[in-house]
């Protein structure tokens, strides 16, 4: 599988990414996470995204036990954190409620044990989760620059971040922000309304799409907006000879986003893998943009 730039100042990841947002319970084993890794290396999948609290906080150390284990190299691989949403949990007491914090202290620690965990020496791209109105923005540009200076971080991205949060937090980076996580679906299509998609293109990024089958919506609701796309997206998969979630992929891909993966269902991984082949027509695609927002026929 071809590598990408996720932005004009880099680095280079797979056109798709496997995030762990979405493991907890009885999946939590190395067995399983293994199983999942392996499945994305055979697909051409070498970029992995983690965040901090993923897996009640567990994610990171699993991966980084499997990867110890491997004969993959690590510069093979492309390894995203992030940090800046606390959660409470049983293995942190000090957190009675959610709330963020990119303050310096908090990005340094969550640095050092994400490094610990991940088995690594360094991060190729560091993610604020969030943007912490309460934190001195001065403060933490300051801290992003030294962490990226001491080779700790190869890059700095942002999650969920409006166009100007993203405007406010550049303004204190010498450094590009090269990454903007945002949720883009065929049932969530609000990141082309709000600017946030035609910011990403204006500053040579690539949309990183989140949830990009809608956390399954598409597949299993029968409410009345998913049941009139997944019609759609079937009338367009006899077209073009794939599954439809492969389809709502190629919709991603024609924007010129880069899925981020979440399921752990590896038939849907495999369909997300094949969207990736899937040139769609621009009537197609706007086809069913319009059956996402119920205009045109669709009404």
């Amino acid at each position: 599988m071809e590598k990408i730039y996720v932005s004009d100042s880099g680095p280079k990841v797979s056109p798709a990414v496997y995030g762990f947002y979405d493991w907890s319970g009885n999946d939590l084993t190395e067995e399983k996470m293994e199983s999942i890794v392996n499945l994305c290396l055979e697909l051409g999948i070498n970029t992995f995204d983690h965040a901090d609290t993923y897996g009640g906080y567990a994610c990171e150390e699993l991966f980084g036990n499997i990867i110890r284990r491997k004969s993959v190299k690590r510069e093979d691989l492309v390894l995203f954190t992030k940090a800046g949403v606390n959660l409470p949990h049983v293995s942190r007491p000090e957190y009675r409620i959610k709330h963020y914090d990119t303050s310096r202290d908090h990005i340094t620690h969550s640095v050092e044990n994400s490094l610990r965990k991940l088995n690594t020496d360094y991060i190729d791209v560091f993610l604020l989760n969030q943007l912490d109105p309460l934190s001195n923005l001065e403060e933490t540009a300051v801290t992003l620059e030294r962490l990226k200076e001491s080779g700790k971080i190869r890059n700095i991205g942002v999650v969920n971040f409006s166009v100007f949060q993203h405007q406010l937090l550049s303004s204190f980076l010498r450094s590009p922000i090269v990454t903007n996580h945002i949720e883009l679906n065929l049932l969530n299509t609000s990141a082309l309304d709000n600017g946030q998609v035609d910011y990403i293109k204006q500053k040579f990024m690539r949309p990183l799409a989140t949830s990009p089958l809608a956390s399954g919506r598409i597949a299993d609701s029968n409410e009345k907006i998913p049941l009139r796309v997944r019609a759609t997206l079937e009338s367009l998969g006899a077209k073009y000879n794939a599954n439809f979630e492969s389809v709502a992929i190629a919709w991603l891909v024609k924007l010129g986003a880069i899925p981020l993966i979440g399921t752990l269902n590896e038939q849907r991984i495999h369909n997300i893998v094949n969207g990736l082949r899937i040139s769609l027509d621009r009537q197609d695609w706007y086809e069913l943009l319009a059956a996402s927002k119920g205009e045109g026929k669709f009404s």
